[in-house]
């Protein structure tokens, strides 16, 4: 009898087993399933951020609903702190599926031996489920939730990606999500660069974000941190003396505001591509930084409503490597919100090296030609220098670089105020004119609007043998079409780089390191300095943003200073622009006679007189012209005239080709295929000039 109670105890017990090894899998299986997927849709939605070349933060922008949460991965961490949270928050991270049993076993425990939470059991990967798909509730059905999305993200997520899950969304407090966004409000800087006591304070926050956070609850902050740094140095983790030095570490007692650097391009940015999450600049972070700086302390200094802009091009690609668009962008009463190196500005002077280029491009004038400074009238027009005195007889070279305006005003009626205007946009300047009178010759001494970008861009131009450059400040866009904007030929455009570097410069700066101009609009509304040498172009912009004058606002005595800052914090290596073939260095003396002085009694262009009638036949302009010099030919071209007083001068780039003589024809050797300035000048200073490509 007692056996056979016996065996069917025993067959009972394996019927229940039985049911049970098959039912739970079957129930667990249609719970799992009654959840629904796995909802990511939070680590997807995070903020924005912009960063520059090298990746470093620029700025960062909030979600829709308000949160700081900035992408991160665990491999822009300290590792250590990695090491520090699994010590802390889940040792077997590595070893378990996503639910530590003994973990979980131990704290069921010890909540029915105590009816209190004693220790959690949550694993790293259970808090990650929690917080993809918050609940407010804390119940066993909760947690049993948890432990099933905890199970389907370790089949579904490598351990790599469950932690980079985490970093992103773990709370620390407020609107702060993710490690990242903690350690950049907390400390100001990046987690890679967190110490022992930061990271430990950062392990403990997102157990209780909101007790715990430093900027209200200090002594509980540091309490808490203290908890990990001794837990961690009895794992064996850190050592007890680094434990202790690291518990007198203060903790920080408020938040820091997020870094807005280069704040008018990222908004622009954000605006135009709310939903991307990284946005690549060609920016340099530190450079932005410094350079920021710089542009505000010069604006306090000159009053409570001035601000100012500058722009850095790389001359050998048109990145930007920096761009502050106002002094102060949260700075109400200096109009920090607009965007100054976008704003039409009068350029005062700062135009004159493009007529020089002009006149220098086209056989009118050489660097070492003599002019005169002295009164002038061009109709009801009458310019005069800004210290209202003149200089009698000078060079073209001394006059740009002591920006005399009466030499700069003849020079633009001989290269036509049309012709040079045409230049300018054709280089993809925006010029805006008014709209009710043709361009006259106002324009060469400030009587357009230009922006500070477009007029850095021609000085680039300048420092690139003529061609102006496209302009690119984002990295994660296609780059802009490359076109031929030519500002001047390359000889043109180093005689003007040669002659800018002799400009005087600001008081306590060293002469002669880059080549530089400044210019001050009509009534002391703006203020430009723009340099280059062979890196580096750099303008720069003060004034007020309304356009209301500015007392004492003189270019060289405001903007030049900033300016030749700015090249030492920027790195420059003041390499002067390589001579190119074909330039004619040569004082006045050595110069062709009709180069030598420019008279007023002798029209240079066809366009300001058509009675010399002198053209060039051949080659004819805009040519091209099969010399067989791609194949190693080394044929001659022709030179060939009509019109004009003999004896005739020919120049191809700005270089005579042989002295003058009375015949209308000649023949130059290239030394290579490419283009080339074809110019002829007569005896009383007429002159033409055509642009052909040579093959």
């Amino acid at each position: 009898m007692r056996a056979s109670r016996s065996r069917r105890r025993f067959a009972a017990a394996m019927i229940a087993t039985a049911v049970l090894g098959l039912g739970l899998p079957v129930g667990w299986a249609q719970y799992v399933r009654s959840l629904g997927p796995l909802d990511l849709t939070r680590a997807g939605q995070g903020s924005s951020i912009a960063v520059d070349r090298e990746g470093r933060l620029l700025r960062a922008f909030t979600t829709e609903d308000g949160r700081w949460r900035l992408p991160l991965a665990a491999g822009d961490v300290d590792p250590r702190f990695i090491d520090m949270l699994r010590s802390y928050e889940d040792r077997r991270f590595y070893a378990h599926g996503g639910l530590d049993w003994r973990a979980f076993a131990r704290a069921v425990f010890q909540l029915a031996s105590h009816l209190r939470v004693v220790s959690g059991g949550s694993t790293l990967t259970m808090q990650v489920a929690r917080l993809l798909e918050p609940r407010d509730l804390r119940t066993p059905s909760a947690k049993l939730r948890q432990i099933a999305r905890a199970l389907e993200l370790e089949a579904r997520f490598s351990k790599a990606e469950i932690l980079d899950l985490y970093l992103v969304l773990a709370p620390y407090g407020g609107n702060l999500e993710g490690l990242r966004a903690a350690s950049l409000a907390y400390f100001g800087k990046e987690p890679r660069r967190l110490s022992l006591s930061e990271q430990a304070l950062l392990v403990a926050l997102p157990q209780s974000p909101e007790f715990r956070r430093p900027d209200r609850s200090p002594q509980a902050a540091l309490l808490a941190r203290n908890r990990v740094l001794d837990r961690v140095a009895r794992y064996g983790l850190i050592s007890p003396a680094e434990a202790e030095a690291a518990k007198a570490d203060i903790v920080p007692q408020e938040r820091r505001t997020f870094p807005v650097l280069a704040a008018h391009a990222t908004e622009a940015a954000h605006k135009v591509d709310p939903a991307r999450r990284i946005l690549r600049f060609t920016f340099d972070q530190k450079l932005q930084i410094s350079l920021e700086q710089l542009v505000k302390e010069a604006a306090e200094r000159l009053g409570p409503k001035v601000t100012g802009a500058m722009i850095v091009i790389d001359n050998a690609t048109g990145d930007i490597r920096a761009r502050v668009g106002s002094a102060d962008y949260y700075a109400e009463a200096r109009a920090g919100a607009v965007d100054m190196t976008q704003a039409l500005r009068s350029p005062g002077s700062a135009l004159k090296p493009f007529i020089y280029a002009l006149a220098f491009e086209n056989g009118i004038a050489h660097p070492e030609t003599v002019l005169d400074d002295r009164p002038s009238r061009f109709g009801l027009y009458a310019p005069e220098n800004f210290d209202l005195t003149f200089q009698g007889q000078v060079t073209a070279r001394v006059a740009l670089q002591n920006s005399l305006n009466i030499p700069a005003i003849v020079l633009l009626n001989e290269v036509g105020a049309a012709h040079f205007l045409a230049r300018l946009r054709n280089a993809g300047a925006h010029i805006a004119l008014s709209a009710d009178a043709a361009p006259g010759l106002s324009i060469g001494l400030g009587g357009l609007g230009i922006t500070l970008t477009d007029l850095a861009r021609l000085y680039a131009g300048l420092a690139r043998g003529g061609r102006a450059p496209e302009l690119m400040e984002r990295l994660d866009v296609p780059p802009p079409e490359v076109k031929d904007r030519r500002i001047a030929e390359p000889v043109a455009s180093w005689y003007v780089a040669d002659v800018l570097r002799g400009a005087p410069p600001p008081v306590n700066s060293a002469a002669g390191r880059i080549s530089f101009k400044t210019g001050t609009s009509y009534g002391y509304r703006d203020g430009f300095a723009i340099g280059f040498d062979r890196k580096l172009t750099i303008a720069v912009w003060f004034g007020r943003a309304d356009n209301g004058a500015v007392p004492g606002l003189v270019a060289r005595q405001v903007a030049a200073p900033v300016l030749f800052d700015a090249f030492a914090r920027a790195g420059a290596d003041y390499a002067p622009i390589p001579q190119p073939r074909g330039a004619f260095v040569a004082h006045t003396s050595q110069l062709p006679p009709p180069l030598r002085h420019l008279r007023k009694d002798a029209p240079k262009t066809l366009e300001a007189v058509r009675t010399a009638q002198l053209k060039i036949a051949f080659p004819p302009d805009g040519a091209r012209v099969d010399l067989g010099l791609r194949v190693g030919a080394s044929t001659a071209l022709a030179l060939k005239a009509q019109g004009g007083v003999a004896p005739f001068t020919w120049m191809i780039n700005g270089a005579p080709v042989a002295p003058p003589d009375l015949r209308r024809q000649s023949i130059w050797q290239p030394d290579g295929a490419g283009f080339a300035r074809v110019s002829v000048i007569d005896a009383k200073g007429a002159s033409d000039s055509v642009l052909v490509r040579l093959d």
